[in-house]
């Protein structure tokens, strides 16, 4: 049997980090959480953050140094959830957004990892998913 655990992001500061993805997504820093390793739980699998020295952040959209990976989170509004992750430390990068208020725009985290956020017609978020 096959199950996803974990979702590993390397990062300089994984307390720091942890704050930032808390904060987006309105969940808890796991108890226990230090400085090598802090996560954040979703339902059976956990978001984490591991501390890599020498940490090379990725320059997205240069595949020079490519983005090892992005997040997407459907959201309800996107304007004010920008304007939430903005003042949380994101950089928009790229809208993709059309007239009828549906797509996506792509930031960066504090540290230059690219996440998305996305609404498409038809989702309805609820608690579960």
């Amino acid at each position: 049997m096959l199950r996803l655990t974990d979702f590993i992001i390397d990062c300089p500061d994984t307390m720091k980090l942890a704050a930032f993805y808390s904060e987006v997504t309105g969940r808890p820093i796991k108890e226990g959480s230090h400085e090598n390793w802090a996560g954040i739980k979703f339902g059976e699998v956990e978001l984490a953050f591991i501390r890599v020295d020498d940490y090379r952040a990725p320059q997205w959209p240069d595949s020079e140094h490519p983005k090892q990976f992005h997040l997407d989170f459907e959201v309800d509004e996107i304007e004010s959830e920008q304007r939430r992750v903005l003042d949380l430390g994101a950089t928009l990068q790229q809208d993709f957004v059309g007239p009828d208020g549906y797509g996506w725009r792509v930031y960066t985290d504090p540290i230059g990892h690219p996440f998305c956020l996305c609404r498409n017609k038809g989702f309805i978020w609820t608690d579960q998913a």
